[in-house]
């Protein structure tokens, strides 16, 4: 471990065992299956379980984290990272591999870690600064800050088991970030709070790592972890797979988590054996990217072979329809921005221009169709995923916040003064 290394994580592993036993068995098999176990334990018999299957949550992960570093971890649901989490936050112990870690950590790993249901919040904040080895006036020197934070002034002396899981997520994560550890552990957990707080969240977060402490933030959310961190882990069936600039990693990620969402239904029309896609890409400002900032240059693109180009005399209709967690926000097609049909060829490409994206913070989907005379002949439901991205769409120096509606337009302003 380097001497600015905080975190060290050395080809690190953990395996699991899957039951499939039955649950209709009898007592008799049960007490059958127990004796024939303990008699394999005390004869030190190698004989597998047939009812039981291996597996590894973690293979050999290696990383180190440095102080002041704050790292986002990524990856499909499955691919290890909330076991990862529970084993740099001393919860679990890995089966292979070794773990150092210099400096006091805080985590916030689910609704409610290290809360007790029946005490009330107030004990509940010294409860956790005690286990943080913090004593009773630095946790009191905190106290009001952590319960303005969290907004339960109210029910700050309200038995916990009692709260909203809301408010249980806003005073776990006041607790963890203000009892200044030196390193904060942080996963999906702050999908649980409403968006008003989550940019809070984030603004501490951001707080804390300028403190130079270290935070390492697990989120599905790539539009937080892109504003929050400077380097990401994309975690793959339990291996890194990447590690690098974030934009980079996150890029990655979405064309990986993309490819094959659609492309078994791109030829599946068997009506149609003439015409395929053969791929969907998207450009920002030029470039090749999966997160596209309010206020850039987003073209859309469908690469496409035809075999019988004569079949279609009167060109191709092209549609691309944009979403959000099954909301659809807005839809282009070449025919209403054209007022006519697209030539066809046996191979091209069609584009699509937004000069001026103006989409806020938000996971999105692309839907492409293509058509001929109105019948519908390619459609790919979700041929790309992205992400939408907060920024300084005006060139102000400022970002307007997130909870003030969906989309930046452009407009301009005036101001005038009144001799009445």
């Amino acid at each position: 471990m380097s001497a600015a290394s905080v975190i060290s994580v050395e080809g690190l592993s953990k395996r699991y065992f899957l039951s499939h036993q039955r649950r209709s068995d009898t007592l008799r098999d049960s007490l059958t299956r127990g004796a024939r176990d303990l008699w394999r334990q005390l004869t030190r018999s190698a004989a597998p379980n047939p009812a039981m299957e291996e597996f590894w949550a973690l293979r050999d992960v290696s990383f180190k984290v440095n102080q002041g570093d704050v790292i986002g971890i990524i990856g499909r649901n499955g691919a290890g990272k909330s076991t990862l989490l529970k084993i740099l936050s001393r919860i679990t112990e890995p089966t292979t591999g070794r773990v150092t870690i210099r400096g006091r950590v805080a985590s916030l790993l689910e609704v409610g870690t290290g809360f007790h249901p029946e005490l009330s919040g107030r004990e509940n904040i010294f409860l956790n600064g005690a286990i943080l080895g913090m004593s009773r006036v630095e946790i009191r020197r905190k106290f009001d800050e952590i319960v303005a934070f969290a907004e339960v002034e109210r029910f700050i002396d309200t038995p916990v088991k009692h709260y909203s899981s809301g408010m249980y997520v806003r005073l776990a994560f006041a607790v963890a970030a203000h009892l200044e550890p030196e390193i904060l552990i942080v996963d999906e957990v702050l999908a649980v709070g409403d968006i008003a707080f989550q940019q809070k969240c984030l603004g501490k977060m951001q707080q804390v790592a300028g403190g130079g402490r270290t935070v390492l933030f697990v989120s599905h959310q790539m539009a937080a972890v892109q504003r929050l961190c400077a380097r990401c882990v994309y975690l793959q069936q339990g291996r890194v797979l990447l590690d690098g600039d974030t934009r980079k990693v996150i890029d990655h990620y979405l064309s990986e988590s993309t490819r094959g969402s659609g492309a078994a239904s791109w030829n599946a029309n068997r009506s149609n054996p003439w015409l395929k896609i053969e791929s969907v890409d998207l450009l920002v400002d030029g470039e090749t990217r999966q997160t596209v900032p309010a206020g850039a240059t987003l073209t859309l693109r469908v690469h496409y072979r035809c075999t019988e180009p004569g079949r279609f005399k009167e060109g191709l209709e092209c549609g691309f329809i944009v979403s959000s967690q099954g909301q659809k926000l807005a839809n282009f097609w070449s025919n209403a921005g054209l007022g006519h049909s697209l030539a066809i060829a046996p191979r091209g490409v069609i584009s699509c221009t937004v000069p001026a994206w103006p989409f806020r913070t938000m996971p999105m989907s692309l839907q492409v169709h293509l058509n001929y005379r109105l019948e519908n002949l390619v459609d790919v439901p979700e041929a790309l995923c992205f992400e939408s991205l907060d920024s300084d769409r005006f060139g102000t120096g400022i970002v307007p916040h997130a909870s003030e509606g969906i989309v930046l337009l452009p407009h301009t302003w005036t101001g005038q003064t009144s001799n009445d």
